[in-house]
């Protein structure tokens, strides 16, 4: 599971659950020559996260190479079932990533082009945001 090593502030302020706007930074592929690109905002919980990588190697059967482009860095509190008003804020429960329209999600590489697009698919299976497979251009010329 995906957490923080060190925080600066234990509990943040909750903010939009679903970010408005188009992500500025990790809209392109970098690493891989495929990704999974989301196409709406949302929160993706570590565990969410943890799930679509792990659908995304069995698929692939370890082989080739995947990056994960997104990071849970947002703490989301709850309080205990039935219980009073007031007390304070409740303890860190999960973490979350903050993901906005256009952000790459995964990366793939050193896998044939159906392998990966039918991973990514499983993997978008996992996660609570819609998505669309995308590959490089150099894929595009040599086919």
């Amino acid at each position: 599971m995906l957490i923080p090593k060190k925080v600066k502030y234990r509990k943040l302020h909750t903010g939009d659950r679903v970010p408005k706007g188009e992500a500025q930074r990790g809209t392109t592929l970098f690493f891989g020559s495929y990704g999974l690109c989301a196409l709406e905002g949302g929160w993706i919980t570590s565990q969410q996260i943890e799930a679509a990588r792990i659908a995304l190697t069995r698929y692939m059967k370890r082989s080739g190479k995947v990056w994960i482009r997104i990071f849970p860095q947002k703490p989301v509190t709850s309080k205990p079932a039935e219980t009073r008003m007031g007390k304070g804020k409740g303890g860190v429960d999960h973490w979350v990533a903050v993901v906005k329209t256009g952000r790459i999600l995964f990366e793939l590489e050193g896998v044939p082009m159906d392998i990966a697009k039918r991973a990514m698919e499983l993997a978008s299976h996992k996660l609570p945001v819609k998505t669309k497979f995308i590959y490089s251009s150099e894929i595009q010329e040599a086919n």
